[in-house]
């Protein structure tokens, strides 16, 4: 990707219907440039269907990831649950492979009160075998765990990056929003910087001219996330935001998932391209 491309996490609210071809013609007639396709409750797409989706963003310049199913756990103590995890994400991955995503993101696991050592060998060794899966069947496309909320959830920082280090086919989703209501912090720039310059790190300065993020505003309290909220509603600090992915030459997809979706989305991308100098899309029409 030569620079940010922004979207929402599925279908925009004010497209034709609910429809993936009318979400993805939606995002285009706003100037936007990313969707989402969130199979979040199931993946039920049939390949025809996906075909549709595939032309249909491919026709109108509009770069596509996806977001598996909620109930996934590499961290689940029965062996049919652990089973019916993989399976949700395999399927996702065959699914968003017809429609032409980029990559999958995913909510990895819970800690279910087991050591964080104890669970990252576990949701390892699962993903392991999705991945051989996946490679097995000439599936090229991109794995992402996404950095979680809440402190019963595997997936913090580290965890994320370490898991990607460690296992090629994986790259991190870091949802910033998450990062945030985890944490306390990471909501001014040098505090953004951190983040991305531990990205490089870990994973090399190629990984910053390949990102996935998540952002919205987020409502938290001791225990991490309680909700997502629009920008207006929180405390994002978007324009520092913003201005760290401008000075680290980031690139990559910015998925939006604010309740208010492509109106967050815009607000990004035009507050983008205001700091770089750029011209501004046209509003919501």
């Amino acid at each position: 990707m030569e620079t940010l491309r922004f979207g929402p996490a599925g279908v925009p609210h004010s497209a034709r219907s609910s429809s993936s071809p009318d979400g993805i013609a939606r995002v285009a007639e706003l100037g936007l440039t990313h969707m989402e396709l969130e199979f979040v409750q199931s993946v039920r797409m049939r390949e025809k269907t996906a075909a549709q989706v595939r032309q249909k963003a491919q026709d109108l310049g509009i770069t596509l990831s996806a977001h598996a199913p909620y109930y996934i756990n590499l961290n689940a103590k029965e062996v049919d649950k652990l089973a019916a995890s993989r399976e949700r994400l395999l399927q996702t991955a065959r699914v968003g492979r017809w429609c032409g995503a980029l990559s999958v993101a995913f909510h990895p696991a819970f800690y279910g009160g087991d050591p964080p050592a104890a669970v990252f060998q576990r949701v390892k060794e699962q993903l392991e075998a999705v991945l051989s899966q996946l490679r097995a069947e000439g599936n090229p496309i991109t794995l992402r765990p996404e950095v979680m909320g809440r402190h019963s959830q595997f997936g913090d920082l580290e965890e994320t990056l370490r898991l990607c280090r460690e296992l090629p086919g994986l790259q991190p989703v870091i949802d910033w929003g998450h990062q945030h209501a985890r944490t306390g912090r990471y909501n001014t720039y040098p505090e953004f910087i951190e983040v991305l310059d531990r990205m490089a790190e870990v994973l090399g300065p190629e990984a910053l001219h390949d990102v996935h993020f998540h952002v919205e505003g987020i409502e938290y309290n001791h225990t991490g996330e309680r909700k997502h909220i629009t920008f207006q509603e929180s405390d994002f600090n978007y324009r520092e935001f913003l201005q760290a992915l401008l000075d680290r030459e980031v690139r990559g997809m910015v998925v939006c998932e604010s309740p208010n979706l492509e109106e967050d989305a815009l607000l990004l991308q035009q507050t983008y391209q205001e700091l770089a100098g750029a011209t501004l899309k046209s509003p919501i029409r």
